[in-house]
This record gives C-alpha cells, sequence and structure tokens, in this order.
C-alpha cells in the first residue's frame, strides 16, 4: 500500500554543504573541496560508474581495497579540490562526457554538480548534468 508520505524526504538538520562539483579534462578528474568534505576526507575513494543510468559515484574506501584512489588529505589539510590523473580512470569516465574543440592556450572541460548522500558517505554525479566549457590552462605554459 502506498504511503501518504511516499516521496516525501526529511528535512536534514545538518549544515548543508556547499555543491559537490566534479570537472573533468582530457587529463584530469577533478573534485571540488566541498565532495572531500561531504565524504569527510577520505585519503581513499572508489569510484564507481553505473552505464544504465549514466551516473558516477565517488565513495570512501580503505587503501587496501581493490581499485582505491588516493583522494583527500586530511580534515584542515585539503585546501583545494582533489585531482586525480589517473589515465584508466579519466577515460573511464571522460568517454560520457564530450569535450568541446579548445581554442589554443585553453582546455576543454565538462562540469557536474553532484548529489550528496551524507548519511551514506556518497555522492553521486549525474552524467546528464554536465555542463561544457573551456577555460585558459593554468599553470606553466608547456614549450611548444
Amino acid at each position: 500500500m502506498a504511503s501518504l508520505l511516499q516521496g516525501f524526504e526529511e528535512v536534514q538538520l545538518v549544515k548543508p554543504v556547499g555543491k559537490t562539483v566534479m570537472t573533468v579534462t582530457d587529463s584530469v578528474v577533478r573534485f571540488n573541496k566541498a565532495t572531500a568534505e561531504v565524504l569527510n576526507f577520505p585519503a581513499q575513494v572508489k569510484i564507481l560508474i553505473n552505464d544504465k543510468t549514466r551516473q558516477i559515484a565517488v565513495t570512501p574506501t580503505t587503501a587496501k581495497a581493490d581499485n582505491a584512489v588516493k583522494f583527500s588529505k586530511g580534515e584542515g589539510k585539503q585546501t583545494t579540490s582533489v585531482s586525480i590523473k589517473n589515465a584508466v580512470l579519466v577515460e573511464a569516465i571522460s568517454k560520457y562526457f564530450t569535450l568541446v574543440e579548445a581554442p589554443e592556450g585553453e582546455v576543454s572541460f565538462v562540469s557536474v554538480n553532484g548529489t550528496a548522500y551524507p548519511e551514506d558517505k556518497t555522492v553521486i554525479f549525474d552524467v546528464a548534468n554536465a555542463t561544457a566549457g573551456t577555460m585558459k590552462r593554468r599553470g606553466r605554459k608547456k614549450a611548444e
């Protein structure tokens, strides 16, 4: 029997974390600091992909776990976003996104806002919500 409150969710009485964002380029998958925070700054995470729903999930794991990816420094020490440059991982995720052709000196990226599930220590990013763009390359210029 369908409950009267089906579809309703409790109001969470915890301070909201900032928006969780995953940014994907051709060489790196970056998670903003809010993502690390909602996961409680784990040193290692697993990144899971649901091919059917086209969703990418990030959840803490142990260093001993198969496919563990180095993620965050401890709380208070992780001051910036978390960049993962593992080529296999970058490729696995970037195949879900179309990176636009970037003008000279810029890099193409997609950015996806995630949905945080703090009680499950998981953040899920919906491929469908991605927005694409280009940004100026940061850091050293590569010698031509």
